[in-house]
């Protein structure tokens, strides 16, 4: 009996940007993977909605500041579930140049997966391609701390989570949100917790439904607006 198989398809990357030394720089590296390969490239936001709807793509690597629709709308646009497209919703991760918390912000609100710069080492996209595209989220980490610290006072009060989300969290669950938003992995929880990881995985997928976040990132964010946690506890 033949024990061959078949290998994984590999990940489809959309590219877009208005800058086309920028694509090609990064066509050249997400190529040189095994597991990657790059399906289609635009040059403005209102390219790669019309584009995306005809092409099955895995991750979108999206520029925030372009010309006739920025890289925040047009994610918007690709991630909300009414879209029509063909291959289903691909997961956004935000690059730019601008590392502004704002902008972190504007990304995870409007869809994103991910939030990295331009500047970060080639190794690290490319662990951030297959990351999101295995259903976790990244945000750069010079971003991060900084996201937590200025959640509270960024967004006004009507457009933070209420504190009734909450309210369908059982108290472990609770406890596995407070230490997702301390950045604590599956099995960091599992041992801070003194329970299996898989447990955790379960506690984990069943805060994401009830809070109805797309990722971790998304959940953590419900956390700091309704101040399950605060900066610096």
């Amino acid at each position: 009996m033949s024990t061959d198989t078949q290998p994984p398809a590999p990940i489809r990357v959309a590219l877009v940007d208005d800058q086309q030394l920028v694509r090609a720089g990064f066509a050249l590296v997400i190529n040189s993977q095994p597991d990657m390969t790059v399906a289609l490239e635009a040059g403005d936001g209102a390219q790669a909605v019309r584009l995306l709807a005809s092409h099955e793509v895995d991750v979108v690597l999206m520029d925030v500041r372009m010309p006739q629709m920025d890289g925040l709308a047009a994610t918007a646009t690709l991630t909300d579930p009414r879209t029509s497209r063909v291959g289903g919703t691909p997961k956004v991760v935000i690059l730019t140049t601008f590392d502004l918390d704002e902008y972190v912000l504007q990304a995870i609100k409007a869809g994103a997966s991910g939030f990295l710069l331009k500047d970060t080492p080639p190794e690290e996209m490319l662990a951030a391609i297959r990351t999101v595209h295995h259903g976790e989220a990244v945000i750069a980490p010079s971003s991060t701390r900084r996201l937590i610290e200025h959640l509270a006072t960024v967004l006004p009060d009507e457009q933070k989570a209420s504190a009734a989300v909450l309210d369908a969290l059982t108290e472990r669950e609770r406890e596995v949100l407070v230490l997702m938003a301390r950045g604590r992995s599956n099995t960091e929880i599992a041992g801070d917790l003194f329970v299996a990881e898989a447990t955790v995985k379960t506690h984990v997928g069943r805060v994401l439904a009830k809070l109805d976040a797309r990722d971790r990132v998304q959940a953590v964010v419900t956390a700091y607006e309704t101040g399950l946690v605060s900066p610096g506890s």
